[in-house]
């Protein structure tokens, strides 16, 4: 069983196995002492986990249903306890407000036809999810928090900082990698106080 930053993570073949998105993630958490954080297509768990050491409590949500239960198996695993794991289309079944979101955004244009795709295929164009996303995440977001997106130059990074400006955040790039022929790139986007 494969061990990551301390966490053991049981696998599953039809949920996304932590990667480079992954890890240029959880190098770069912004979670601090307290928060409540939002973990968005949360796959193994492996994100929440990492942010449950700091945070007060963690929710994360999937839409794949083998995800949210292998999820909490992990938890179990590892004897976390402030975090919880609950199916959801995005936001479809997350009330209140974060102090951080998190999401690893599918990207790969298409139609999901297994439950593996529905971590890296993002619609016709690849960036319907993450547009999705990036609409619906002011509302659930703290004044003064952060919400952190990974995603592939592939999909349009200027594209996705004009978006997060347009709903009222500020994006900058922080962190990326090259994996093959793109850019894994980690984008920090704050609720400015005083907004929301």
């Amino acid at each position: 069983m494969p061990t990551y930053y301390g966490i053991r993570i049981e696998l599953h073949p039809q949920v996304y196995e932590p990667a480079e998105d992954t890890f240029l993630l959880a190098e770069n958490l912004a979670v601090r002492e307290g928060d409540l954080a939002l973990d968005v297509g949360t796959g193994t768990g492996l994100i929440a986990l990492l942010m449950a050491r700091k945070a007060r409590f963690v929710l994360g949500v999937d839409i794949n249903p083998l995800a949210v239960e292998l999820a909490n198996q992990n938890a179990q695993l590892n004897g976390v306890k402030n975090v919880e794991f609950r199916l959801s289309d995005l936001f479809e079944r997350v009330e209140g407000k974060f102090d951080v979101v998190t999401f690893n955004a599918p990207y790969l244009p298409g139609e999901p036809e297994e439950p593996i795709d529905l971590a890296l295929v993002g619609g016709e164009t690849g960036r319907e999810v993450l547009d999705r996303f990036i609409r619906e995440v002011p509302k659930h977001l703290k004044p003064g928090g952060t919400v952190q997106i990974v995603q592939s130059s592939i999909t349009g990074v200027e594209e996705t900082l004009k978006m997060l400006d347009e709903v009222g955040l500020v994006g900058k790039v922080v962190a990326k990698r090259h994996v093959f022929f793109e850019d894994i790139v980690l984008i920090n986007a704050v609720m400015p106080r005083g907004r929301a």
